[in-house]
């Protein structure tokens, strides 16, 4: 298992890379939708759709995606900042920072198709825009923030391994401890304060650090909602196309939770709502 993530990392992340920083706008669009559509179908097995649900699904996905994706690209050919689908981030980070500690605190299980469908756009639509607008404003800017998210998931996973006890939430996910969770916050606080020293403007420093925070703690949180809804659904992994990680949602489970707030949070600094 080992030999095979380390593997899928040599050969995944250099193709990431690349596409991050050179793939052309539309090819880059493409590949967003594609990633979508594929995590839509994973969203499909959590939610243990019908044949005819899964269609239905993926082909809204498509339809839905595509819209918010060229309406995205037309607005920031004029302006990187634009803040036209700033509502949908918005009702992201309402959804992760308030409906879904209570949906963890009730271990509650969906059973409308429809519920289902409409939770499934809320976690995959504002990841793919974040994912689309961030990159266009600075491919550099995307992977300093997702980096936040692979440096918190890392340290909480040694600190937890070496030091925890305590555990964070045993009946979603057992392995999980506080300790992981402070180890996570210290490693992201250091990284904060080192990309700070890059940073000239005083103001971005002081709001760059509490950010990276709280996306940690958000990356947490929608690592422990994906967990509880395959353990409702009794899957190991969302997918099987990341051979030793899983499926695309088990891979940016953190992403879904934290990206969205990182993209509003820029928009918001940058073009005040007012």
């Amino acid at each position: 298992m080992l030999k095979a993530r380390v593997l899928t990392v040599i050969i995944v992340l250099p193709l990431f890379l690349s596409a991050l920083f050179y793939l052309q706008d539309i090819f880059w669009l493409a590949l967003l939708l594609i990633l979508t559509v594929i995590g839509a179908r994973e969203w499909s097995k959590l939610a243990q759709f019908s044949v005819k649900n899964t269609i239905v699904f993926m082909l809204l996905t498509v339809i839905i995606g595509s819209e918010l994706l060229f309406l995205l690209r037309e607005s920031i050919q004029v302006n990187a900042y634009s803040t036209h689908v700033i509502w949908v981030y918005i009702l992201s980070v309402i959804f992760w920072i308030v409906g879904v500690p209570i949906y963890l605190k009730k271990y509650y299980t969906i059973t409308n198709p429809f519920l289902w469908m409409l939770t499934g756009w809320i976690v995959l639509l504002p990841t793919c825009l974040a994912l689309y607008q961030l990159r266009f404003i600075s491919p550099l800017l995307l992977l300093g923030f997702m980096a936040t998210l692979w440096i918190s998931d890392t340290a909480a996973y040694f600190t937890g391994r070496a030091l925890g006890k305590h555990k964070l939430a045993q009946t979603i996910s057992p392995n999980k401890t506080w300790e992981g969770v402070i180890g996570a916050m210290i490693a992201v606080l250091v990284y904060g304060l080192v990309w700070s020293f890059s940073v000239t403007d005083e103001s971005v420093v002081l709001a760059l650090v509490p950010l990276l925070i709280v996306m940690a703690i958000l990356g947490i949180v929608g690592d422990l909602y994906e967990s509880m809804l395959k353990r409702q659904a009794n899957l190991k992994d969302s997918g099987n196309i990341l051979p030793g990680h899983g499926g695309i949602l088990d891979r940016i489970d953190a992403l879904t939770s934290s990206l969205p707030l990182a993209a509003a949070a820029l928009l918001i600094y940058y073009t005040p709502l007012s």
